[in-house]
């Protein structure tokens, strides 16, 4: 990792999510000592406070999308956030909130590295595929369809985000831990060519041939993104989640999964997201966030020799 200068941009946002409560993620992740933790590695920490967007009208569905000019207001708030943060040189950590506005956050990723000639990959940590549609969801929740608005289905305001058609390529995307996806969303995942490594593929071969392959080719021109859903642990060590799925990494793979991204040394943003402390139990999910986060800026039990960040 080449930049020593971290920012946290909060967005307490939960107009994408069914349930509210992600709105109060981010000063759950404070609390937890997040900014703390990050320093302990030698890292200049800033928090740059919240980003401003309109409250949780809690309406239902209009043309398929749920909250949809909120949705936007905040993305657009992140985005500039975000993309500010990069031009000065920061990693920017994202605190959601929920996961929809990881449409503004790796729109500005991508803008940073069509303007700088990077290569992107972009880690998607999460129990969910959210690569729903309009035509295809029965809620209308935003946050079950960042991926396919990041690839170029959804609503022309957040597909454009990144200011020159989709934030994203299929082929710059690894999902991982995969384990709800709904009947039409298979099918528009298979047909758009994302690399899934799901609950099953983890399950047969292991987190670490699984990150293995998920990292493959990440090299030196690499801008590497994590999008961290809190979902992606399993509910038993991650209570605090909206959309819980029962059968997900324990807390030893997911160490492993931050460890192996760590070792690449070329994390160059990050989302943590669907954090809920209404449902959570004393803090313990958001603690749990900053533990696995602590992983990802090197902690490890020994030191190791190798591909190492620094």
């Amino acid at each position: 990792m080449n930049m020593k200068c971290v920012s946290l941009v909060g967005a307490p946002a939960d107009v994408g999510a069914g349930i509210p409560g992600a709105r109060l993620g981010p000063d759950a992740l404070r609390v937890a000592g997040l900014a703390e933790a990050i320093a302990r590695f030698g890292f200049d920490v800033s928090d740059t406070g919240n980003v401003v967007g309109p409250p949780n009208p809690q309406r239902a569905a209009e043309n398929g999308f749920r909250h949809l000019p909120e949705v936007v207001a905040w993305n657009r708030a992140v985005h500039a956030a975000i993309h500010a943060e990069l031009e000065r040189g920061s990693l920017p950590i994202l605190l959601g909130g929920d996961h929809s506005l990881a449409i503004g956050s790796i729109s500005a990723v991508a803008r940073h590295c069509r303007e700088r000639g990077k290569k992107l990959r972009v880690l998607w940590l999460d129990a969910h595929a959210d690569f729903n549609t309009a035509a295809l969801t029965p809620s209308g929740n935003l946050h079950g369809m960042p991926v396919a608005c990041l690839c170029g289905d959804g609503p022309r305001e957040l597909v454009d985000m990144a200011g020159s058609g989709p934030a994203l390529r299929p082929k710059e995307i690894r999902q991982i831990g995969i384990r709800s996806v709904d009947p039409g969303e298979k099918r528009l995942v298979h047909d758009a060519g994302i690399e899934v490594f799901d609950m099953r593929f983890i399950d047969e071969t292991g987190m670490r041939q699984t990150m293995e392959l998920a990292l493959a080719l990440v090299g030196p021109d690499t801008h590497l993104h994590v999008s961290l859903d809190v979902d992606f642990l399993d509910p038993d060590i991650a209570p605090g989640v909206g959309t819980a799925v029962r059968g997900g990494p324990t807390y030893r793979e997911a160490q492993l999964c931050m460890e192996m991204i760590a070792d690449t040394g070329r994390l160059g943003s990050l989302d943590v997201v669907e954090l809920n402390p209404a449902l959570d139990v004393r803090n313990r999910t958001a603690e749990l966030a900053v533990d696995l986060i602590e992983s990802l800026f090197g902690k490890s039990t020994l030191m190791r020799t190798g591909r190492h960040a620094g």
